[in-house]
């Protein structure tokens, strides 16, 4: 393997961080931390909350991980299935609400875990107590109750723990005989509270007989992890997320120090949850971000442990990687066209790498590899999107189409105007969200996922960059570029392109003749094109001023009239006539052009206050100027009317 070149042995990673570990082993000798690794590991945060792919389960493997940077004392991973989602979903208690009472079937499994951790640790780290009876209590309890140590899958246990809680535990080993002393609780809900309490006392005690209070030695970690892999967006669902909360932050009062709990949610379960308690839970949420530095160096770190720690950062960007991208430093090129998470840019560097070498077996990625791999990494971000929020917007894939083929600046006007010609198909198709797809409501969704970013200033900001949603004023959106060239959508806007008159081929290749000296009609020719370049140089002083026109949309106006003006370049002086060119026409082609762009620009929906109405009115302006030069009329357009 050595003796290959480097770009073959050059990878990112897995995709995914269980595989990673397992396969790969890049988590462990490439692991990048960050903010929301170090609070979960210091114990100052209990909510680890992100979108898919932002390196959540990441940090849960590192932290499950035996050797540097994993969590040093005892630890459990709670991953439900569906079969153990379902469990959760389905339990109900009389007498309590729905997220009463799965907090109290979380606050089970918690119980359970700490208690044969305890049973187990004792043994091993306390020997001169681990006959305390507080330990054996529970070591009876387990037993009693089918949870003893290495039984059962977690659907089965949850399963036997819900019928316990619904009827009655085996609470013999805490002294307590169930069926008498629990005999008067007023409610179903009243006795499998009460039940609950007395096996959480008994495992505080056993913690507080060993000592184990996380000063001694570190404390147990108990983390779950994948619940979006069992939540519906249905109410029983989100019950079983705020139970899942509201179980935590009890038990780790309870328990105190003895006990650490990390949750880690997805972020869009997480804000989706609305409850009383909510508000006493922004002390413990920690939310992941990454940043373009961030992800440079996650990549760096990463190709080094691939082909060794002798690649340097500059090696990989400006030698197996192109320096550029279609004049776009290549950073900013890959990172600007992923959602800031591992997760997309593993996905697209690892493409790079697979378009030179599994394709073609180059030694270096080439400029039109990136650009091929863009192409095909942006069709997979648009898919994906779908599936990542097919459970909470199932009509995600029915506003693509307001996308496609047209600029990917979308004004507020524009979107109006797609957005009414759709909106009766999409309450036909999703009748249950009809009160969601408005165009405000369409405008937060799309916000909210990352496919529309909101200009604020000069600049476009996409959810997570600041906490504040689309604002009713706000009137000008931009498609992230990640999905960009799966949409069509590769220019700021939609506008028609210049195409050169047919004598532009003669003059690019044929022998140009001279002029006849003196002529006026060769004479008034010459005016008329410098008429013309004049035009197109006083429409691009306007595009220059509108300072608050995206910078996008002031490049591609500056294109398209930059071609017209590099045609008018292309004629020589005296000579238009001698190469077949009929300078009335030429003149009046280009300003039919104009007139078409105006009207482009008025249709975009841009505010005064962009400037983009002073080039149109500036345009428009070049429009009849060039048309009285010319006399007035269309020529072989057919169009004779004048201004």
């Amino acid at each position: 393997m050595a003796d290959q070149p480097v770009l073959a042995r050059l990878r990112f990673g897995r995709e995914d961080a269980e595989r990673d570990v397992t396969e790969g082993l890049l988590l462990r000798g490439a692991f990048l931390s960050n903010a929301a690794y170090r609070g979960a590991l210091s114990g100052h945060k209990m909510l680890i909350i992100g979108r898919k792919g932002s390196g959540k389960s990441a940090i849960c493997m590192r932290l499950m991980s035996d050797g540097e940077g994993g969590h040093p004392g005892g630890k459990a991973l709670v991953t439900p299935d569906e079969a153990a989602g379902e469990e959760i979903r389905r339990f109900e208690l009389q007498g309590l609400p729905g997220d009463s009472a799965k907090a109290l079937i979380w606050r089970y499994v918690f119980a359970v875990h700490a208690a044969r951790y305890l049973v187990d640790h004792a043994k091993g780290a306390h020997p001169g107590r681990h006959k305390a009876d507080s330990v054996k209590a529970l070591g009876r309890f387990l037993k009693q109750n089918g949870e003893a140590p290495g039984g059962g899958r977690l659907v089965e246990r949850l399963a036997q723990g819900a019928r316990g809680l619904q009827t009655s535990l085996s609470l013999e080993a805490f002294g307590i005989k169930a069926g008498v002393e629990l005999a008067q609780s007023p409610s179903e809900g009243a006795r499998a509270a009460r039940q609950l309490e007395i096996v959480e006392q008994g495992v505080a005690a056993a913690f507080g007989d060993l000592g184990c209070d996380g000063v001694v030695h570190p404390p147990f970690l108990l983390m779950v992890d994948q619940l979006e892999q069992v939540w519906s967006a249905e109410p029983d669902s989100n019950s079983m997320v705020i139970g899942l909360l509201l179980a935590a932050k009890h038990a780790a009062g309870l328990y105190g120090r003895s006990v650490r709990f990390l949750l880690f949610l997805r972020a869009d379960i997480y804000d989706s949850l609305s409850f009383g308690e909510g508000d006493k839970f922004h002390g413990d949420e920690l939310r992941i971000a990454w940043t373009e530095q961030a992800l440079r160096d996650l990549a760096l770190a990463r190709a080094r442990a691939s082909v060794g720690e002798e690649l340097t950062e500059e090696r990989l960007w400006k030698e197996l990687f192109p320096q550029t991208v279609g004049g776009e430093e290549i950073t900013a090129h890959l990172f600007g066209r992923c959602l800031p998470r591992p997760r997309d840019a593993i996905q697209f560097l690892n493409l790079c790498q697979e378009k030179a070498w599994l394709d073609h077996e180059r030694e270096r990625i080439t400029e039109g590899d990136v650009t091929l791999a863009g192409r095909q990494f942006s069709e997979w971000k648009l898919k994906d999107l779908t599936s990542e929020y097919l459970v909470a917007h199932p009509f995600l894939r029915q506003l693509f189409p307001l996308f496609q083929n047209t600029g990917y600046v979308v004004t507020r006007a524009a979107l109006t105007r797609r957005f009414e010609a759709a909106v009766d198909t999409l309450h036909h198709d999703f009748p249950a969200y009809a009160n969601a797809l408005t165009l405000q409501g369409v405008i937060d969704v799309l916000y909210g996922v990352g496919f529309l970013g909101v200009r604020r200033g000069n600049d476009v900001v996409y959810a997570g960059d600041d906490g504040l949603a689309v604002q009713p004023h706000e009137t000008e959106f931009q498609v992230h570029p990640c999905f960009r060239a799966a949409l069509g959508a590769t220019t700021a806007f939609d506008l028609r392109r210049y195409e050169p008159q047919v004598a532009g081929a003669r003059i690019a290749t044929g022998s140009l003749g001279p002029g006849t000296p003196g002529s006026s009609s060769l004479n008034r020719d010459d005016r008329l094109l410098m008429q013309l370049a004049r035009s197109c140089h006083s429409i691009l002083a306007q595009v220059g001023r509108a300072v608050g026109l995206t910078q996008d949309v002031r490049d591609e106006l500056t294109r398209e009239i930059n071609r017209v003006l590099d045609e008018v370049d292309r004629i020589p002086a005296g000579a238009a006539a001698s190469v077949g060119i009929d300078v009335d026409d030429h003149l009046l082609a280009a300003a039919h052009y104009f007139t078409t762009l105006a009207a482009q620009l008025r249709a975009t929906g841009l505010e005064e206050g962009t400037g983009i109405g002073d080039v149109t009115r500036r345009v428009e302006e070049e429009v009849r100027r060039l048309r009285r030069a010319a006399g007035g009329s269309y020529g072989s357009s057919g169009d004779s009317h004048g201004y």
